[in-house]
């Protein structure tokens, strides 16, 4: 790292993650949480695959909240896992990114299509502090009854309005109000809902 970006700054690398600042992801809390939430992940996995009733356990221990009857298809990918929170009676498809890094809350009765991506990280854009491996990060929020469609990628610091639908393949970069179809890279709204 050529810089001292963290001079006057005593807080670890981990609570200026959580605080939504620079930081670098080199912290030994941050990856021994991140181990835990892969190993968490794929025992989710084979659990799921086997039919085990134990899936739902595991997964309530790899998440940080999973609402009443909130289904997920494994595999389901995460950063830590302890940042994701998913809404009551909420349908998640087959491989699911979650990175969060930040907070992901997926409202209620959602449904994600297989193959999103939600994705908290940033990079700074000059090439230095990226070249340092400074990262932050910004939370992502769905609404109560989003669809998002089939390879939908959701970036960092998005908001989706509730009842919303996002087609397939979409890329959303802002944030997206209630009651609205949007479609496209980048998204946008193409109509509205009742």
């Amino acid at each position: 790292m050529t810089g001292n970006y963290f001079e006057r700054d005593s807080r670890s690398n981990r609570e200026r993650m959580l605080a939504g600042d620079l930081y670098v992801a080199d912290d030994p809390e941050n990856e021994r949480l991140h181990q835990r939430g892969v190993q968490l992940a794929d025992a989710y996995h084979r659990a799921d695959a086997a039919a085990d009733p134990k899936a739902r356990e595991i997964l309530a221990e790899l998440v940080g909240t999973l609402g009443e009857g909130a289904h997920v298809n494994a595999p389901l990918f995460v950063e830590y896992g302890e940042n994701l929170h998913i809404g009551a009676r909420t349908f998640i498809n087959y491989n699911l990114t979650a990175l969060d890094v930040a907070t992901i809350t997926i409202g209620a009765d959602c449904q994600i299509g297989p193959n999103v991506q939600l994705l908290t990280p940033t990079h700074p854009i000059n090439p230095q502090p990226r070249r340092d491996k400074l990262e932050a990060a910004q939370p992502i929020t769905l609404g109560d009854n989003v669809w998002l469609g089939g390879g939908v990628i959701v970036c960092p610091g998005v908001t989706i309005g509730e009842n919303s639908v996002i087609g397939a393949g979409s890329v959303v970069t802002k944030d997206i109000p209630a009651n609205v179809v949007a479609v496209g890279n980048p998204a946008r709204v193409i109509r509205n809902l009742g």
